[in-house]
């Protein structure tokens, strides 16, 4: 086909379609020649531990004994050389939610590293490469740093095996958190932001217990065999990060999921606070620019400016905004954070905010391609809005260029497809490609039955 082209992918952050083709062995002369062998090593071996999947099916056979999976994360932690006492010097920021808030990390890290700090960041899933999961002042770790700290780990825990009655090596991303609390604290990073892996209250990342400053981004319907059904029992999860005594701030949520919030930080003393809209923030200053595109990222990034304030707060930083007169919400069910202008650092931050995935264009030759890795009803909405506002704002090619849309989908997990397929349609896409959940090629008959279940809803 001739002329120009936009391309739409939507999948939970890429990683199906690029993790068989970018962290196989690099062929000799590739990116990583000098250090493939042992960084392909590490990928392969970590690679063999338990999958994210098969651990979410042992949790959700486990769901009434929930609890020991963070004393189970306790023990590998200590294995490993650590105490839960030794995270409390990493200055964590710790963020849940269910949309958003793998960008109101990203906003929050760009912002604290304009004011000087060493920043760690710990994140999920990763794009292309597992190293993206641990980032130092926004980078990943080389391939060579995360060689050295991953078997530096991996052989601790092959050592400790027989002293503990947990099983000898913690699934994929167990150890990578505990991975990422190794670089950083010898790192040793001014602070760290730290992205929970799915829920909150049973999470891996949950032995943290002296976060600085706590956050939950927008709440909806997502991993329900494992959080519950509804949005009040998902909320219930995401706040059991809330720790006594330390600020948490949310974003606006409905009534239900927002009083279940307040709740659970009520039971702990932890003061909850609603952000106030980035409109509140810029009224009477110069509108802020926002690196990641689509309005739903105003939330996320408005979360991040709370986030980021509070623990300069916390640390006695000087230059975090001064405060502005805010007019009191009586229908507010929680108080509301302060209302201040951001700082030259902050506008900075959020204007060169960088998440590659996420709302994201790219431009190759005669294609665009428009890359978002929505997964839920809400976010997938969001994803539409936010494409067809950039439809309308691209170059146009001249009446004699034809244009073909062409979706790239996958989706993975327990999810259901077919509604946000349904979603899609606005979008008006001329073709569409299904991408199949194989990260293995077999030689025997079962390898077709996975693609079989996959394309089984490629049909109307």
């Amino acid at each position: 086909m001739k002329g120009a082209r936009s391309f739409a992918t939507s999948w939970p952050v890429a990683e199906k379609l690029c993790e068989a083709s970018m962290e196989q062995p690099s062929p000799p002369g590739g990116p990583f020649s000098a250090t493939s062998a042992s960084f392909q090593d590490a990928v392969r071996t970590l690679n063999s531990l338990q999958t994210n999947a098969s651990y979410l099916a042992e949790v959700k056979r486990r769901r009434g004994d929930l609890q020991t999976q963070l004393e189970t994360m306790k023990l590998y932690l200590a294995r490993s050389g650590l105490q839960v006492e030794d995270l409390d010097q990493l200055n964590i920021i710790h963020v849940t939610g269910t949309k958003g808030k793998g960008s109101t990390c990203a906003f929050t890290e760009r912002i604290l590293r304009n004011y000087g700090l060493k920043t760690g960041f710990f994140s999920s899933p990763h794009l292309v490469q597992v190293r993206e999961r641990i980032r130092i002042n926004g980078q990943p770790i080389s391939p060579e740093h995360f060689t050295k700290h991953f078997w530096r780990l991996y052989h601790r825990l092959e050592e400790t095996k027989d002293s503990s009655s947990c099983v000898s090596m913690p699934a994929y991303f167990r150890f990578l958190t505990l991975m990422a609390f190794h670089v950083f604290l010898q790192e040793k990073v001014d602070l760290a932001v730290v992205e929970v892996g799915i829920g909150g209250a049973y999470d891996c990342t949950n032995i943290i217990r002296k976060p600085v400053v706590c956050g939950v981004s927008s709440l909806g319907i997502d991993h329900t065999s494992l959080l519950g059904d509804t949005m009040e029992k998902i909320a219930w999860q995401k706040g059991g990060i809330f720790k006594h005594g330390v600020p948490a701030f949310t974003v606006p949520q409905p009534d239900g999921p927002l009083a279940v919030l307040r709740e659970r930080a009520e039971q702990i003393s932890c003061p909850l606070y609603l952000c106030p809209p980035l409109e509140a923030l810029e009224e009477g200053e110069p509108p802020l620019t926002l690196g990641l595109e689509g309005e739903h990222q105003r939330a996320n990034a408005a979360l991040a400016l709370q986030l980021a304030r509070c623990w300069l707060q916390r640390k006695d930083h000087q230059g975090i905004g001064e405060l502005k007169a805010s007019r009191p919400s009586l229908l507010c069910q929680l108080p509301l954070a302060p209302v201040f202008q951001p700082t030259s650092h902050m506008r900075h931050g959020l204007r060169d905010t960088e998440w590659p995935g996420r709302t994201q264009t790219l431009r190759r030759g005669p294609l665009t391609w428009y890359l978002d890795g929505a997964h839920t009803s809400s976010s997938v909405q969001a994803c539409v809005r936010w494409f067809r506002q950039a439809l309308h704002r691209r170059p146009k090619s001249g009446p004699e260029v034809p244009e073909v849309r062409v979706l790239l989908f996958n989706s993975t997990g327990d999810r259901d497809p077919a509604p946000l397929l349904k979603l899609l349609r606005p979008c008006q896409f001329d073709y569409a490609v299904f991408c199949p959940n194989l990260t293995e090629v077999s030689s025997t008959d079962n390898a077709v039955s996975p693609l079989r279940t996959d394309s089984a809803w490629e049909r109307p």
